[in-house]
């Protein structure tokens, strides 16, 4: 999977720099992991506040099967979004995008810029699908899918356990990317994409 180079981008009057996740990055990303509520954490794949974990990422990073974008204002994480092909042959057409926001830097649209970010890269490497994950009670996630073009395809009852055991829903979204790439050309907006 090919990966983007370097954005620049305001939101409000944050300025800051959207650029592909690194080796170097690893503090800097245990760091934010340790900033975010348990809750945050619960849909993804792996408990990035964990060092082996955080350097397994970066493994396959390096390895071509995931992209990942960092948000970051002067060099702090405040935000990231990460494509991650399925390895699976027959949905090797579809790929998982996971987005993680700090709390202080939610509700300003770099949730969207991240999506939109990541989105190219995905187009780029040729995903037709794009899935995401989380709990219903996500209602800032949800909303900001939904905005995006993403649809419910499953709800998972007490698919997912936190740290004190209980269990909550697993809302999974989608998104045909081709389609959608499709609706966005039309209208002249992804001619950059």
């Amino acid at each position: 999977m090919s990966s983007l180079g370097q954005v620049a981008s305001r939101l409000g009057a944050i300025d800051l720099t959207v650029r592909p996740m690194n080796a170097g990055d690893r503090a800097a990303v245990l760091s934010f992991a340790d900033g975010l509520p348990d809750h945050d954490l619960l849909f993804l794949r792996r408990d990035i506040r964990d060092t082996e974990v955080v350097d397994e990422w970066i493994g396959e990073i390096e390895s071509g099967q995931i992209v990942t974008l960092l948000a970051t204002v002067e060099d702090e994480i405040v935000g990231y979004a990460s494509i991650d092909r399925s390895q699976l042959r027959w949905s090797s057409h579809v790929a998982e995008i996971r987005v993680v926001i700090s709390e202080t830097a939610r509700g300003k649209g770099l949730g969207r810029l991240l999506v939109e970010q990541a989105f190219q890269a995905a187009v780029a490497a040729g995903i037709e699908k794009l899935m995401a994950r989380m709990t219903p009670d996500q209602k800032g996630a949800v909303a900001a899918f939904e905005g995006l073009g993403f649809r419910p395809e499953g709800l998972m009852r007490n698919h997912v356990r936190d740290l004190a055991g209980e269990k909550h829903d697993l809302l999974v979204m989608a998104l045909d990317v081709v389609d959608f790439h499709g609706t966005l050309e039309s209208y002249g907006v992804g001619e950059n994409t």
